[in-house]
């Protein structure tokens, strides 16, 4: 068994592209990380990591043994999921980061039935709409809406958020309803964090540049703008339902409405997740798999 040791700290640094890093997820200290993966090339009789004082790198031999390890690791991985996830009791903190109506709304109401069921766990849910660095807050995950950076983080679609485009009645009145996306470079529109717009025709994506005089990225603010009459508002269709069925907003072009990004369970690696994290994130698909807006 002593040809296995240093495996999963290898795996560890050549996915974090760093010493310190690995050691921060898995739980345990820079210079043990170190010591086991120096330990295991003098057992194979290669270097499997290039070391620089600012970075770290794989090598040849290092790029082949990680492919194999990777295998290895996941399948073990697995292996102890199925056997734990029968019997495990969660205890510690969850940390997720999350922004938005959507989460305030229905994310929180899943999150609190998955504690109910764990009633040691303890759920932290911070709700920042700024990026965060998942290692150094110590989030173990984030709810997220729209496009992702390519980061290196891991991203698992948690469901689509189709885009509806609203007015006010007064706004209409007063200055007309467009009746293509690209009429929207005339009117006033209210921004959120996106001032290019996506529209679909006929299954063909396309973009509008617009602008506005109100720009805010909350969402409650971008509708009461709206009923105020203050422009044209693009957003995921749930957040513009109650206004929608009391007549205070219109809905708008909607044969080019884009199907939008949806929302995403944002996390820094799989294999390195407490057993809580794992487990919270299988049971938010689950809750969202058929879930309509």
């Amino acid at each position: 068994m002593d040809n296995f040791e240093g495996i999963i700290e290898f795996v560890a640094v050549a996915e974090s592209q760093g010493f310190s890093a690995a050691a921060k997820q898995l739980g345990c200290s820079t210079s043990h990380v170190s010591r086991q993966v120096s330990r295991l090339e003098i057992r194979l009789g290669s270097v499997l990591l290039a070391r620089t004082t600012r970075s770290v790198s794989l090598t040849e031999a290092g790029q082949a043994y990680y492919r194999q390890c990777r295998d290895l690791v996941d399948g073990l991985q697995q292996a102890n999921e199925q056997v734990n996830a029968q019997q495990v009791q969660l205890n510690g903190t969850l940390r997720v980061s999350a922004a938005g109506p959507f989460a305030e709304q229905f994310v929180v109401p899943a999150l609190i039935e998955f504690a109910k069921c764990h009633p040691e766990l303890t759920v932290d849910i911070d709700f920042n709409s700024h990026k965060v660095n998942l290692i150094e807050d110590g989030i173990d995950f984030a709810i997220r809406y729209g496009k992702l950076e390519d980061s290196g983080l891991v991203a698992r679609k948690l469901l689509p958020r189709p885009l509806m485009a609203v007015a006010s009645k007064i706004y209409l009145e007063r200055y007309g309803c467009p009746t293509h996306p690209s009429q929207l470079k005339s009117h006033s529109c209210i921004v959120t964090n996106n001032s290019h717009w996506q529209f679909e025709d006929t299954g063909t994506p396309f973009y509008v540049k617009v602008n506005g005089r109100w720009k805010s990225n909350n969402a409650h603010a971008v509708v009461n703008a709206c009923e105020q009459g203050l422009g044209i508002a693009y957003m995921p269709r749930i957040n513009f339902l109650p206004s929608i069925k009391t007549g205070t907003l219109s809905a708008i072009l909607e044969p080019y409405w884009s199907l939008g990004s949806g929302s995403w369970i944002v996390y820094q690696n799989r294999r390195f997740l407490p057993m809580r994290a794992r487990l919270a994130i299988d049971h938010l698909l689950r809750y969202f798999r058929d879930w309509e807006e």
